[in-house]
């Protein structure tokens, strides 16, 4: 147990360097081509970012265990939305563009009624069973490219500062670590599964648990670090749409990719998880209204993360 442990922890280390290397290799490439450092920022990084829930729930879904794919992805935006956004906003207080309040808050909602619309096949369209089908994984995918093109369009009208220069590698030295991103996203992803699973199997506890638990932490580290910095430093922009971007990328691209490899058989316990997300992001949108700023305040971003505790006791109240 212990070495699963070990193995776990050293799966998230590796898939968080990973991700580090491919973020740092794969800008170095885009400024080379002259590649605007907004564009990269919000492409390259932010798939940097969500590549470790990419990659454990594309394992996870090949190897059929099914409740860690989806818990890791739904159990990640609930992490995003309550634990990240409360503890940036502890650090300070977020305050919120209008395109983020009016467009990528209601798209985020949107995403999560979209994927509870598509699972539920035996209680909303009478099917024999739940699951994320081929086609489902097309139709998630068409509205992760809508999205794209909004922000592509977003970019246009944005001036964009260069504050922060991306430094540029030689090929070599750029081809190197997008490669080893790369492998070592794999490997980490490996140890986090397999690992996970032994735990679950360990303790006698569902892998939906782990899933939307251990596995759903580990995974959304690099969204932690980035909002938590970018609020110390005043940025709430990065801040909240680091959150809100990832939660959309994981459920219309990482969902849609996996589906289309292999159908994912769907657990409707899960169901209450996606009512917490939907309910939480229909929060947020709401709080946006509470005073005279577009902000989440100290106290709300308090209630943020006593929420999330409280999930957290109800989910293992429930094992």
């Amino acid at each position: 147990m212990l070495t699963d442990f070990l193995l776990l922890i050293a799966g998230f280390v590796v898939l968080i360097f990973g991700a580090n290397f491919l973020v740092s290799g794969a800008s170095s490439l885009a400024k080379r081509f002259n590649i605007s450092e907004l564009a990269i920022g919000l492409t390259v990084v932010a798939f940097g970012t969500s590549t470790p829930e990419l990659i454990v729930s594309g394992i996870s879904s090949t190897q059929g265990h099914n409740e860690v794919a989806f818990g890791n992805v739904i159990g990640s935006n609930v992490f995003n939305l309550f634990f990240i956004l409360g503890v940036a906003g502890t650090v300070y207080p977020i305050i919120v563009q209008s395109n983020t309040v009016w467009k990528e808050i209601p798209y985020s909602l949107f995403a999560a009624i979209v994927l509870f619309v598509l699972v539920n096949d035996t209680m909303l369209f009478g099917k024999s069973a739940d699951v994320l089908s081929f086609l489902d994984g097309l139709l998630l995918l068409l509205f992760f490219a809508a999205f794209l093109y909004y922000v592509f369009i977003s970019m246009k009208s944005e001036s964009g500062s260069e504050e922060n220069p991306i430094k540029i590698y030689s090929l070599p030295i750029t081809a190197a670590m997008i490669i080893g991103g790369l492998a070592g996203l794999i490997a980490g992803g490996k140890f986090v599964v397999d690992s996970s699973v032994a735990i679950a199997q360990g303790f006698g506890v569902s892998e939906k648990l782990i899933g939307l638990t251990i596995v759903a932490a580990g995974t959304s580290l690099p969204e932690l670090a980035t909002s938590t910095v970018a609020a110390f430093k005043k940025r709430s922009d990065i801040a909240i749409g680091n959150v809100v971007g990832s939660n959309i990328f994981n459920i219309f691209f990482i969902l849609s990719i996996c589906s289309l490899i292999t159908p994912i058989p769907y657990n409707k316990a899960m169901n209450f998880d996606m009512y917490v997300l939907g309910i939480g992001t229909a929060l947020l949108f709401i709080t946006m209204f509470s005073g005279r700023k577009r902000k989440i305040d100290r106290w709300e971003a308090v209630l943020l993360l006593l929420a999330y505790i409280g999930y957290v006791y109800y989910l293992i109240m429930q094992e």
